[in-house]
This record gives structure tokens, C-alpha cells and sequence, in this order.
């Protein structure tokens, strides 16, 4: 869990986009949504071939 150093008389808000900042930056929130709802095992893997496919159109596109 991550910590967060509070100083006398910090505003509460600037405290809070603090955590989540913290939050984000360690993929806390991201590994949140990807577990929020149940994935098949059929779709995870699609969804890893699209990604996979994306990602060697664009590695090609900059090669050229």
C-alpha cells in the first residue's frame, strides 16, 4: 500500500490527488479496472492478439 508524508495544515484535496497520483504511477488503479469484471480466458487472449497486432503495424509504419 502506498504511504504518503501528510504536513501540518495540507489541504485535504492536495492529500488526495497526492495518493492517487501515487496510486497511478504504481498501476494500483489500472490493475483495479482490469479486475473489475471477469474476463474469459477466449477474450483476454483476442484482446492480447489485437493488442499484439496494433503494436507490430505500428513497429512497421515507423521502420519505413
Amino acid at each position: 500500500m502506498p504511504k504518503i508524508e501528510i504536513r501540518k495544515g495540507e489541504d485535504l484535496e492536495k492529500v488526495l490527488r497526492k495518493f492517487k497520483t501515487k496510486l497511478r504511477h504504481e498501476g494500483i488503479i489500472d490493475e483495479m479496472k482490469k479486475r473489475e469484471f471477469y474476463e474469459k480466458p477466449s477474450q483476454r487472449r483476442r484482446k492480447d492478439q489485437e493488442a499484439a497486432r496494433r503494436k507490430e503495424i505500428r513497429r512497421r509504419k515507423e521502420a519505413e
